[in-house]
């Protein structure tokens, strides 16, 4: 099992930064596909990115392509989203979310472990 904490959130201006933070720990860390997710008032909870095993390949939702991207620190057993050029309708709860084996599929119900979930609350 692995235990995920989310941090980072916060309130920011539209078009400002943020970097969430994913602290992992139990199984080790290094073999989990890690995904971020999000979820807004009135909506579901949607995939935002994914990062593999070792970091080498990542993927991303295509709203929010070329302003977030996913990194991962396996010495630290942390998984980041960095967020640029922030919009109030990325406004929402994001969570962080992994799984033993890298698949194709990004629906949430493929991660079988979730964090707790951090705010972001961009204002317009």
């Amino acid at each position: 099992q692995v235990q995920l904490v989310e941090s980072g959130g916060g309130l920011v201006q539209a078009g400002g930064s943020l970097r969430l933070s994913c602290a992992a720990s139990g199984r080790t860390f290094t073999r989990y596909d890690m995904g971020w997710f999000r979820q807004a008032p009135g909506k579901g909870r949607e995939f935002v990115g994914r990062i593999s095993w070792t970091g080498g390949n990542t993927y991303y939702e295509e709203s929010v392509k070329g302003r977030f991207t996913i990194s991962r620190d396996n010495l630290k057993n942390t998984v980041y989203l960095q967020m640029n050029s922030l919009k109030p309708e990325d406004t929402a709860t994001y969570y962080c979310a992994a799984r033993i084996r890298d698949l194709a599929t990004t629906e949430a119900g493929s991660y079988p472990y979730w964090g707790q979930g951090t705010q972001v609350t961009v204002s317009s």
